[in-house]
């Protein structure tokens, strides 16, 4: 699409908001005042969701955490950690904008359907291989390559069905619904991983997520979709990357979102690669106190998710969310670097938790509210790669840092750079603010 055929939209967060999103979103508050509730729990496609992904999120926590400890016992190392983290993340840097494109032209249930087997299967051969204790960190690295592989594609996949389950109206209560459950279970998940790493080692983990994902496959099985052609109507098929690249670049809103979101994905929201260092270096605490660290996270991840999940939120809640959300973030890592004790860490994670959820939910939703819909796969694939793919730099400068300095070192400058984010959004906001008011002074 050529950039001058494109549609402007009105300038929201100083960047843009669609007049037609925003005058649904009023409309839905104006019908549904401010009574709470979870309105995209109404539709059947994204219970079956719901539940499906909730189980399939534990056995993942659980692999994570499992992973994570497993690593650290062989080597010692944090920068393994980092190494880790950063093969699971490179694909995904690589190949999220093009699986934007598949996504954009292929039934989505369908890629889902192959995605979650694949994932499944991953899990399963890696757990066995613990089992037999052949497992060394260079097959960790392979295998977290191939899982960054596949959730290059699953991911913006994912993103992009929930419209297709719930409808524009209630998608910004999908999306933070979905963040629920994700936190929900990186509460339960961690916790029981803890446990029984302790009792029985990590292969366990690696098992039960490969039959949790059994739950999701089931849940898509399930799902009643109206028929859907691979090219949606009015998406030409030369249409490509390059095409939903020029799109993201000509919309103000898109381009500034994603760009914050990058900054925060890459060096903010990587402190959790350090939480084994933190477990056993600084608190002297074992795999059950690195459990609950991160499940201390998802506390706060949850209540926040939820909350924004039971209510719709006018143009200027959204603006105080995307601020307060950064805010609380940074603050809460910053306390984690300055903790000494256990108990004082799981409050700051909560913190941080809450504020994360609050700042990358509303992010997504303002997002999916924005795109025109034939680029809205592309557009959750710039999302995936911001959000995750920016992760590989984050956690090596991390895992360096933590390698030389310490651990506390680490999260104090990932805190910081979450702070100044949260200063260049306050600014931007007072800015946008000022020009309203000057408008409306004119009119």
């Amino acid at each position: 699409m050529p950039r001058s055929s494109m549609p402007r939209n009105p300038c929201y967060n100083g960047a843009m908001i669609p007049e037609r999103a925003e005058a649904e979103a009023l409309l839905g508050l104006r019908r549904r005042g401010r009574r709470g509730g979870f309105p995209a729990l109404r539709h059947r496609n994204f219970r079956l969701f719901v539940v499906g992904q909730g189980i399939s999120l534990i056995g993942f926590w659980m692999q994570s955490v499992a992973q994570g400890w497993l690593v650290f016992r062989l080597s010692g190392s944090p920068l393994a950690l980092g190494v880790v983290a950063t093969a699971g993340y490179l694909p995904i840097l690589c190949f999220a904008p093009l699986a934007g494109v598949v996504a954009d032209r292929t039934a989505r249930r369908r890629l889902l359907l192959l995605t979650q087997t694949l994932l499944m299967l991953l899990a399963l051969v890696l757990g066995t291989l613990v089992a037999t204790g052949i497992v060394t960190v260079p097959v960790v690295v392979c295998f977290a390559f191939g899982v960054g592989l596949v959730s290059a594609f699953d991911v913006p996949t994912r993103q992009a069905f929930l419209v297709e389950m719930v409808g524009p109206e209630d998608l910004p209560g999908a999306i933070a619904m979905n963040a629920s459950i994700f936190n929900a279970a990186r509460m339960v998940g961690p916790a029981i991983a803890g446990a029984l790493v302790a009792a029985a080692g990590e292969a366990v983990c690696f098992w039960l997520n490969a039959a949790s994902y059994l739950a999701v496959l089931w849940a898509l099985v399930r799902m009643r979709l109206p028929p859907a052609s691979a090219v949606p109507a009015g998406h030409a098929r030369a249409d490509g990357f390059l095409s939903g690249w020029h799109y993201v670049r000509g919309e103000p809103a898109l381009r500034n979102l994603l760009l914050l979101l990058g900054v925060i994905g890459g060096l903010g929201l990587q402190y959790n690669v350090l939480m084994p260092v933190f477990a056993r270096r600084v608190f002297a605490t074992d795999s059950t106190g690195y459990g609950l660290l991160l499940a201390a996270g998802g506390v706060g991840a949850v209540s926040s998710a939820l909350h924004l999940a039971s209510r719709h939120h006018s143009r200027a809640e959204q603006r105080t969310n995307l601020l307060l959300g950064l805010l609380a973030f940074a603050l809460g890592v910053l306390g984690l670097a300055m903790s000494h004790r256990l108990a004082v860490a799981l409050v700051v994670q909560a913190v941080a938790g809450f504020g994360m959820i609050r700042y990358t939910a509303t992010t997504n939703t303002l997002l999916q509210l924005l795109v025109d819909d034939r680029y809205r796969g592309r557009v959750m694939g710039f999302h995936t790669v911001m959000f995750l793919g920016t992760a590989p730099a984050g956690s090596l400068i991390l895992g360096a840092l933590a390698e030389r300095f310490g651990a506390p070192t680490a999260a104090l400058v990932s805190g910081c750079v979450s702070l100044a984010a949260a200063g260049w959004l306050a600014i931007r906001l007072r800015r946008l603010s000022l020009r309203e008011r000057a408008g409306g002074s004119a009119s």
